[in-house]
């Protein structure tokens, strides 16, 4: 089920959000610690205003709520609202057995115990879910992660509990997986929010049910994502997912938020993932874990998809087509015979390898010399520091900027700020989350051509697409 998280503060108006969100929840959680005091005391009517199940939650401060009630104060609000039809009763792991919970049995009302860490996971995760449920309870645990491993701990509880009833929720950005792939946790259901998240790493009920269909996602569903660090701010889910269903393939891709690519392969493995795409900082550091690598990958030393094949993960590299992709009229029309390219990580070691390729003259700009000057001692080209960036005024075709720096949410960092162009080069910033980074603003201010990050991701992408699948990527019609 996918859960809608109601966060307005009175009753008509989380009626109205669970009317706007009704094609695609199954179920919504009242949280009255959320309501106005007056409306509080309305709770009970509640159920009576909707066509579907709901939960009824009163979450304490201590717990993520807002309810600073006493316990006899916040016992009483629960059994008023209790006089209503909810489905379902949140109490949570500290409290003893009470009235609260007799007249929820008494009424047919299931009971969650739930438990949450905004700090971190307890180590003894399994067995702390277990005796919540040997209470005859649905289990519930919000916990936090700070690494893959950690997800991967959580994505264990579905053998480690089989049989248990649990709803297992990794809160923030690492958790997102957890929440995506829900039904891969062993969980009954995942919480989704109307627009602003209620909790760290809430994703909306509208992208979970029509973007990643995280409902339909079973056993046979094949896994693909993209990791690296940060992540979240990807759109390769919205080119992979929609491209899935259009061909009728039972597939999912999502973000996984990465500190240890080995921890990531155990996860990978775990999942039986089919592939996944590499971004910053891990285009290089997946290399180790691959048994084959393409011919493009060996000469460039930079991965960035990589796709399961028998016994073994092979490693390929679809950034040099996409970057090219938009500007290869004008490096064939002989427009760009020079570039400037700034930085040397994964990225550029594709970009330089390119260029390089299509005769294209290419000094690199990097803040770490050493590493600018081994891209250049494998492609046959200039390099310098990053400080120098103003020598290059007017002197080249095209500059290229491959670096994370102005990345959202640093939408105010420019790596060569003050260099003034002459309004004669083609600038292009593979950023794509801003469109508008302040380089190329500052590039647009001076007349140049511009050529943006989504453009080298949906032509990337759709080689990948490719390669995951076997197809071409399909017109995509909107809905």
């Amino acid at each position: 089920m996918i859960c809608l998280t109601l966060s307005a503060s009175t009753l008509e108006g989380n009626a109205e959000l669970v009317r706007a969100n009704r094609g695609y929840i199954d179920i919504a959680e009242l949280r009255v610690d959320l309501l106005d005091e007056k409306e509080q005391e309305r709770a009970s009517l509640f159920p009576s205003m909707v066509d579907i199940p709901v939960i009824l939650t009163l979450r304490r401060v201590q717990d993520g709520g807002r309810c600073s009630l006493s316990e006899r104060q916040r016992r009483q609000l629960l059994l008023s609202a209790l006089e209503g039809g909810f489905a379902y009763v949140d109490i949570e792991e500290d409290i003893k057995r009470n009235e609260v919970e007799t007249a929820a049995r008494e009424r047919g009302v299931k009971i969650i115990r739930s438990f949450h860490d905004f700090e971190g996971m307890p180590e003894d995760i399994y067995s702390r879910i277990y005796r919540l449920s040997e209470r005859g309870d649905i289990a519930k645990a919000a916990v936090t992660p700070h690494s893959i491993s950690d997800v991967l701990t959580l994505f264990r509880i579905s053998d480690e509990l089989k049989g248990v009833d649990k709803i297992i929720i990794g809160m923030g950005d690492w958790g997102i997986p957890t929440r995506i792939l829900y039904r891969r946790v062993g969980s009954l259901l995942t919480f989704a929010s109307a627009a602003d998240a209620v909790a760290p790493g809430q994703i909306t009920a509208r992208d979970l049910k029509t973007l990643y269909h995280a409902d339909e996602v079973s056993g046979k569903t094949a896994i693909y994502g993209i990791i690296g660090n940060p992540v979240m701010h990807s759109t390769s889910p919205q080119i992979h997912n929609p491209g899935f269903r259009a061909i009728n393939y039972d597939a999912i891709y999502l973000p996984f938020q990465v500190d240890s690519v080995r921890s990531f392969f155990s996860l990978a493995e775990y999942l039986h993932m089919r592939g996944f795409s590499v971004t910053i900082p891990h285009k290089t550091s997946v290399l180790m874990f691959l048994g084959n690598i393409s011919r493009e990958v060996k000469q460039i030393g930079s991965c960035n998809t990589v796709i399961r094949v028998p016994g073994m993960w092979k490693g390929m590299n679809t950034d040099y087509y996409g970057f090219l992709a938009p500007i290869l009229k004008d490096i064939e029309s002989g427009r760009v015979r020079s570039a400037l390219v700034i930085g040397a990580g994964g990225a550029s070691k594709a970009i330089v390898w390119a260029l390089r390729n299509r005769g294209v003259k290419v000094t690199i700009l990097n803040r770490t010399l050493s590493r600018a000057a081994d891209i250049a001692a494998l492609n046959l080209c200039e390099f310098d520091t990053l400080e120098n960036a103003r020598k290059y005024e007017g002197q080249v075709d095209m500059v290229v900027q491959t670096t994370s720096v102005g990345l959202y949410p640093d939408f105010d960092l420019n790596p060569i700020e003050g260099f003034r162009f002459t309004g004669r080069e083609i600038v292009y910033d593979i950023i794509y989350k801003p469109r508008m980074t302040k380089l190329l603003s500052e590039a647009q201010k001076a007349g140049c051509t511009l050529h943006y990050g989504e453009e080298m991701l949906l032509e990337q992408g759709k080689l990948q697409f490719e390669l995951f699948t076997g197809y071409h990527y399909p017109r995509i019609t909107e809905a």
